[in-house]
């Protein structure tokens, strides 16, 4: 009785979310328009995306900084892209934090940090997007708007992607793994693949000499600054997976496969993914 109640109540919730934050048809296919990365959703997919997008509008608060003035279609733009990895998981991979903060640029960020002598260090650097564990996910808005799929570039599918890892502990680009998602997927599996192929990032990036630097970077598929931390490699893996997937399953099938799988999506159409459905 109890459980059935509890389904009647969610069923009810998400109906008035529906109706309350419905997204404008006029609104909703201009945003599509804009996004070029979509156009592998299916007219049912893009039809799921709609909602998601509406329910996780409904459970985020949105503001913004320096004067920013919030729109709805900044709003729903940023949500589309947000809810676009979990299309087919959940947005409960969101849960346990509420806030996204939209800067009209990119923004400084302020850290303290320990060397490995044991000294801390007081250091800021500019950011297009920060995800706080447990807090809010900021943004640039000039950045979330980069979306024409020139690059592998998604700012906020990146950030998103952090909030995932996140979701068992600190980021490490070992994400949690769901049995009813994921399965036969296992933590093993991922640390074989995902392991392996950012510690050849790693060297491949090492390898280049100083004076083809601004070339390796203009041309790689994935950023260099991938190479700075696993969970950076997933983050920037996530945006490829989504935004260049033939380009990304081209050049590295096996992490392709990895990460489709993981997202239970498959944006490059390569077939069915081990007992997954394409």
């Amino acid at each position: 009785m109890l459980s059935k109640l509890s389904h009647w109540l969610g069923t009810r919730r998400r109906e008035k979310a529906l109706r309350t934050y419905a997204i404008d048809d006029a609104l909703w296919q201009a945003t599509v328009n804009g996004l070029p990365f979509l156009k592998h959703l299916d007219a049912a997919d893009l039809a799921r995306l709609r909602e998601l997008t509406s329910l996780f509008i409904a459970q985020k608060e949105f503001s913004t900084a320096h004067d920013l003035e919030l729109t709805d279609p900044m709003t729903v733009a940023i949500a589309v892209q947000a809810s676009l990895p979990v299309l087919n998981l959940s947005l409960d991979l969101y849960k346990g934090w509420v806030g996204v903060v939209v800067y009209p640029g990119e923004f400084v960020i302020r850290k303290t940090v320990e060397d490995e002598d044991g000294v801390v260090h007081e250091v800021e650097h500019d950011a297009s997007g920060e995800a706080w564990e447990g807090g809010p996910v900021i943004l640039s808005w000039e950045d979330a708007q980069m979306t024409d799929g020139s690059d592998a570039y998604n700012v906020v599918i990146h950030e998103f992607a952090h909030k995932i890892d996140m979701l068992n502990g600190e980021a490490d680009g070992h994400p949690p793994l769901f049995r009813r998602w994921h399965a036969p997927l296992d933590a093993q599996t991922w640390a074989d693949v995902f392991d392996n192929a950012y510690d050849q990032f790693c060297d491949k990036v090492d390898a280049v000499p100083e004076r083809r630097w601004a070339r390796f970077e203009r041309d790689s598929l994935i950023d260099p600054y991938a190479a700075d931390h696993p969970s950076e490699f997933f983050a920037v893996c996530s945006e490829a997976l989504f935004v260049k997937p033939k380009a990304f399953e081209a050049e590295y099938p096996e992490l392709y496969r990895l990460l489709a799988r993981y997202y239970r999506q498959d944006p490059a159409r390569v077939g069915a993914l081990d007992g997954q459905p394409a």
